[in-house]
């Protein structure tokens, strides 16, 4: 049994997704980052870097202790040999996989993260900014775009690199995209929105750049000046 500390970021929505695809029991712990739950000893004792996604495998192949596991690439890449699917097993599309796990992990979550914040929750615009992130995730778009031509998925087979992509291309609209710029990309992203894992992972979710009211000054505080001391 796997226990996912999760929020509905696109990151915590990679492992919920993987989970969904895997066909993996697992079980929700909610983490609510407004409340400045990530910086909870026991939450911290899992994911030392106080982010979420984190999980616990509670049964690891090796047997054990629960092994908890943090940063979302390590997890998926440690879920992903421990069952032995959603990474291909030929050594060149295994390489092409992990490839573009550490394309997304290094760039377009980073780039379009920041985008999403200087639209979306920074507290004054800051032109500057905006220009450049949205540039740059722009241009990680069209790397993308352009290795989707005549590709069915990004790594030969469905895999660990298309979950960890997807989520980053949802909130596109708020990361100051147009899916229909990149013709290969929008294909590719309407074929995964469709699959079942996909459509049950996103049931219910709200989106996160798309809040309900207003920050607090607290809020606003706890989740963008944030610092490993608990709160407690």
């Amino acid at each position: 049994m796997i226990e996912l500390y999760f929020a509905a970021t696109p990151n915590g929505l990679k492992l919920k997704l993987f989970l969904e695809e895997a066909g993996l029991p697992y079980f929700i712990t909610p983490v609510a980052l407004s409340k400045g739950e990530q910086f909870k000893p026991a939450f911290l004792a899992v994911s030392p870097n106080n982010k979420i996604p984190a999980i616990v495998d509670h049964a690891p192949a090796g047997g054990g202790a629960p092994l908890p596991v943090f940063e979302s690439g390590a997890i998926m890449l440690y879920l992903a040999e421990k069952i032995g699917r959603l990474i291909p097993k030929d050594t060149t599309a295994r390489v092409e996989a992990l490839e573009w796990l550490f394309w997304q992990v290094a760039g377009l979550g980073p780039m379009a993260g920041q985008a999403g914040h200087f639209l979306v929750y920074a507290p004054e615009k800051v032109p500057y900014a905006i220009e450049r992130y949205t540039h740059e995730v722009a241009r990680l778009y069209g790397v993308l775009d352009r290795r989707l031509a005549g590709r069915e998925f990004i790594a030969g087979e469905f895999s660990i690199a298309d979950i960890a992509c997807y989520p980053w291309i949802v909130p596109h609209e708020a990361h100051g995209q147009n899916l229909a710029d990149f013709p290969n990309l929008e294909r590719w992203f309407i074929a995964i929105s469709q699959r079942p894992a996909t459509i049950k992972t996103y049931e219910g979710v709200e989106n996160a750049y798309q809040p309900k009211q207003p920050l607090s000054d607290e809020e606003r505080r706890v989740l963008f000046g944030q610092n490993t001391k608990s709160k407690e």
